[in-house]
């Protein structure tokens, strides 16, 4: 990363004049100083929130049964799929389209435009890595590196992160682990299903690749017309668009993955430790992703019910200045890099942009103004609805719907572009200037109501050690409040090996939020966050006093990019994305029950607010939406959308457990 300077590049200089605005870190450190706020509205004293990487409902529940007389909205009872991860007598639902070129952004596809696949795109490696390596893991040559590296696990299962590696002599092209790679129905297809000829085929321990899953990239995946909407469905979002748009968004030529279609398949032993939970408490089914796309803003809107936006460090909105082409390698006289995001297509093409890398660093969005390329696709969608639905974009704010690094790094330094060591990860070129939206940690702190994020590698990340830290995963990072004061950002900020102490010594707060390190996330190995997950659940578990009073609620960031079948319902210009799973761990969640009230990211909020006697965070955040009646012939449709649950439904409070 080459330094940039203030004569140099002036087009950066609202940045730094954002985080010279900061001043001298906070006074106070707010009310907040170890207190245990003891006055809930539930049994729940506990709550610890734990968010994995990239998977969705189907992509992992795909083949899920519950106990006894239940039902839950997956491939199998849909009939899309069989137990045996076969194509079911409904498998056509589920049939994925190509589209020709057309002149602008879409989210839904004319029908005429529309052709369907004979056999799917091939799943590619994509990047799988093909042997482990000490220094360039994952996965890891050996046990005893990857215990340094990750002491979130348990030693038995550190082993987890020496396998998985492909073997495969090419780390692009069709991923040949999987049975029938070159033949696969047009459909949803199991990622480890055996070839009948050679008992060939993908270990569930594998490493896979993770597939596009941007913001305007997923609002195409899911081809949203209201000309589709019928009852069950009535924002017509059909999601047979997600091979075709893993296949043009950057690819050099038609030829892409059909991964998305990949799903595990539980029946046959995948997953085996969240089948498990989902047997034992309960599970939701109709819990969604906040927002179409990426890390980034999930996690923001599950810390904020918001998205942040471009400003002057603040709070005033500013336009974000373009990049200089030095900073990806390209000479001076190359045009300055846009952050601004633009997905109209070349002519003749489908998501293939003039300038890639543009493309690729397109992460603001003016969702206020239908000129910007794009916006009038999805507003005019909205406007479109049965029911009234606005985008909530407020007048000349630019929101970052793609990952950017926060305003802050780990260590509370302000992100800064004249700074004469810039991070190497870029965190002080393409950052969001330094928040003052009001965030979860701020009401908490308010109420005197202790909480903590969790982070795998944290300390190693404040240390200036190499990590595995996801800066963009805490939606306190991004904000002055907090990150500015350095008693906050101490007693509020830790890493995941502090959850284990805090478990151990009872000294665990009220909320807590917990992020795997990049290494054990899930996002491309999903056992390793099972390994990661079962390490919690088990020292709470063996807590008889602790867990009495606590509820773990366990959910995926978003879905990957993989496929889902489920009902999208949009409540805003950002989203609702597809389904994420979503469990609830406690003593008042047992009996393997199925929820299918409507619930998102924001719904945590809601519950905390609800049980801990807050109220919304801002008058615009979605913790203002009422939550939803539901309708017994209609279990996933809310009758008063747009709204969305307060987890209450997830628990029994008033039953002897």
């Amino acid at each position: 990363m080459r330094r940039i300077t203030a004569s140099t590049h002036h087009a950066l200089i609202v940045i730094a004049t954002g985080i010279a605005a900061l001043g001298a870190c906070m006074a106070s450190a707010g009310a907040d100083e170890g207190g245990r706020s003891g006055s809930t509205a539930t049994p729940i004293k506990h709550l610890i929130v734990v968010i994995g990487e990239n998977r969705g409902f189907d992509h992992i529940f795909a083949t899920y049964r519950p106990r006894g007389d239940q039902q839950v909205g997956n491939l199998l009872s849909r009939g899309i799929v069989d137990a045996n991860g076969m194509p079911g007598p409904n498998f056509r639902r589920a049939a994925q389209f190509t589209v020709s070129p057309q002149q602008q952004y879409f989210i839904g596809a004319p029908d005429g435009a529309k052709i369907a696949y004979v056999t799917l795109p091939p799943p590619d490696l994509n990047g799988v890595p093909q042997a482990g390596s000490d220094t360039h893991p994952p996965p890891f040559a050996t046990v005893a590196a990857a215990q340094a590296a990750e002491p979130s696990l348990k030693p038995a299962d550190a082993v987890l992160l020496t396998t998985g590696a492909s073997g495969l002599a090419a780390m692009h092209g069709p991923d040949t682990r999987i049975a029938n790679v070159t033949f696969l129905p047009n459909g949803p297809f199991q990622f480890t299903a055996r070839d009948p000829r050679n008992g060939q085929g993908m270990s569930y321990d594998a490493y896979t690749e993770i597939p596009i899953h941007r913001f305007f990239q997923m609002w195409q995946q899911s081809d949203c017309a209201v000309r589709h909407a019928h009852r069950r469905n009535p924002s017509g979002c059909l999601s047979d668009l997600y091979p075709f748009v893993t296949t043009t968004f950057l690819a050099p030529a038609e030829e892409g993955s059909g991964s998305p279609m990949g799903f595990y398949n539980m029946q046959a032993g995948d997953a085996p430790f969240l089948k498990s939970l989902a047997e034992k408490y309960t599970l939701a089914d109709n819990y969604h992703q906040a927002v179409m796309g990426g890390t980034g803003p999930n996690h923001i809107m599950l810390g904020t019910g918001d998205i942040y936006f471009f400003s002057d460090g603040q709070g005033h909105a500013l336009p974000p200045p373009p990049l200089p082409p030095q900073l990806f390698g390209l000479p001076p006289s190359a045009p300055k890099i846009s952050l601004i995001a633009n997905p109209d297509p070349l002519p003749g093409s489908n998501n293939h942009y003039t300038n890639e890398l543009a493309a690729a660093t397109g992460i603001y969005v003016n969702c206020s103004d239908n000129r910007q390329p794009g916006v009038p696709a999805i507003t005019s969608y909205l406007q479109s609805l049965p029911y009234e639905v606005g985008p909530n974009c407020a007048p000349g704010r630019f929101y970052a719907l793609n990952n950017i690094f926060p305003g802050f790094h780990p260590d509370g330094r302000p992100a800064n572009p004249f700074t004469p060591h810039p991070a190497p990860d870029g965190s002080d070129f393409v950052f969001v200037p330094p928040s003052n939206v009001r965030t979860i940690g701020d009401a908490l702190i308010a109420k005197n109501v202790s909480w903590r994020y969790y982070g795998g590698g944290y300390n190693a990340a404040v240390a200036g050690l190499p990590n595995a830290f996801c800066p963009s995963c805490n939606p306190m990072q991004y904000v002055t409040s907090i990150m500015a004061n350095p008693t906050v950002r101490t007693e509020h900020t830790k890493d995941v090996v502090d959850l284990f102490s805090d478990i151990a010594n009872d000294t665990l707060p009220s909320v807590s939020f917990v992020k795997p390190s990049g290494l054990v996330d899930g996002a491309s190995k999903l056992d390793l966050f099972e390994a990661f997950l079962r390490n919690i659940v088990e020292r709470v578990e063996a807590k008889p006093e602790l867990f009495a009073h606590t509820a773990i609620l366990v959910t995926f960031d978003e879905a990957g990019g993989h496929y889902d079948s489920g009902f999208i319902q949009p409540v805003d210009f950002f989203g609702d994305g597809p389904r994420v799973p979503l469990l609830a761990i406690s003593p008042h969640a047992r009996g393997g029950r199925v929820a299918h009230t409507y619930y998102d990211h924001v719904s945590i909020l809601k519950f905390i607010e609800r049980n801990w006697g807050l109220t919304p965070l801002t008058d615009r955040s979605r913790d203002n939406l009422p939550n939803p009646v539901m309708d017994d012939e209609n279990s996933y449709v809310p009758r008063n959308m747009p709204a969305i649950g307060d987890l209450m439904e997830m628990f029994r409070f008033s039953e002897s457990n």
